[in-house]
């Protein structure tokens, strides 16, 4: 059965308006991706980390991949990307986590959905509502209604990146 998949995508090492976008087209030829669309990048400060600035996005996922499976395929794409992961929030060429899998709620040791910061971070909020501004989850509700407490997160636009709704078509 196919579902809507949402995934974070950031980037501070290297190229990272190019790293995103690759990502985002390495997510599309994935077997059982069916369609990728791009939320427009934004630009943050990394929290609870050092290094450059992020560029980040959302990707929305139509897929017929169980969660894990999913996961598999974004750390993979990770690894192909050159992630490294010398300690814990290091700056990196390329971050995805896997935000939401349809109404998935689900807490392993490999997997927690909906990804457990997701409404606590703008650069994940903020694309996330460019793509479904009406979005809700079984866990967290209208997610909307956490923007206000995001408010104070530095988060500028990358109006001048032609990623914005950008398809995808595995």
């Amino acid at each position: 059965m196919s579902v809507w998949a949402y995934v974070g995508l950031g980037a501070n090492l290297g190229d990272a308006e190019a790293n995103v976008r690759q990502a985002a087209q390495h997510l599309a030829a994935v077997a059982s991706v069916r369609q990728v669309i791009l939320s427009p990048l934004y630009r943050s400060a990394p929290v609870d980390a050092s290094g450059p600035d992020f560029v980040n996005a959302v990707a929305a996922v139509w897929t017929d991949l169980e969660p894990e499976a999913l996961l598999d395929a974004l750390q993979a794409i990770e690894t192909r990307q050159g992630r490294e992961r010398p300690y814990r929030n290091a700056p990196r060429t390329l971050d995805l986590d896997l935000l939401l899998h349809g109404d998935a709620v689900r807490s392993t040791p490999r997997l927690t959905l909906p990804h457990p910061r997701l409404h606590e971070r703008a650069f994940v909020l903020r694309p996330l509502l460019d793509l479904a501004p009406d979005m809700a989850t079984p866990a967290l509700g209208p997610l909307e209604a956490h923007l206000p407490g995001v408010a104070g997160q530095a988060l500028s636009r990358l109006d001048d990146t032609p990623a914005a709704g950008l398809t995808f078509r595995g």
